[in-house]
């Protein structure tokens, strides 16, 4: 079994500017940086990884992301406990995810390699 399956592993949060962000927060807690195109940026700070999005379609709250190794029993767990899809499984730069909302109205999404 994977230590990191079911996981909160990744955090992505708004930014109104990815370059803003990434300018801030090297500058006060030494974080280190990753270009993802210039709406997006990763960010590692030792413990947890997670980004920065500036686009117009990105919702205005944090985003948890957890790993899961079988992507596809997690979507069907998430639909089976009450949670609703958000966005169906799709590919990014470096895996597959989906998002839901929880019953009491949390989003947040699930990823995988």
């Amino acid at each position: 079994m994977n230590p990191n399956d079911r996981r909160i592993d990744y955090i992505e949060l708004p930014a109104t500017s990815a370059e803003a962000a990434k300018q801030f927060y090297a500058s006060v807690f030494g974080w280190k940086f990753t270009d993802y195109g210039p709406t997006y940026t990763a960010f590692e700070d030792g413990r947890i990884n997670g980004g920065f999005q500036a686009a117009a379609d990105r919702a205005d709250k944090p985003l948890i992301v957890i790993y899961a190794a079988d992507l596809e029993a997690m979507l069907r767990s998430v639909r089976e406990s009450g949670g609703s899809i958000t966005r169906e499984i799709f590919s990014f730069p470096g895996g597959w995810r989906f998002h839901f909302v929880d019953p009491v109205g949390n989003e947040m999404a699930v990823w995988s390699e």
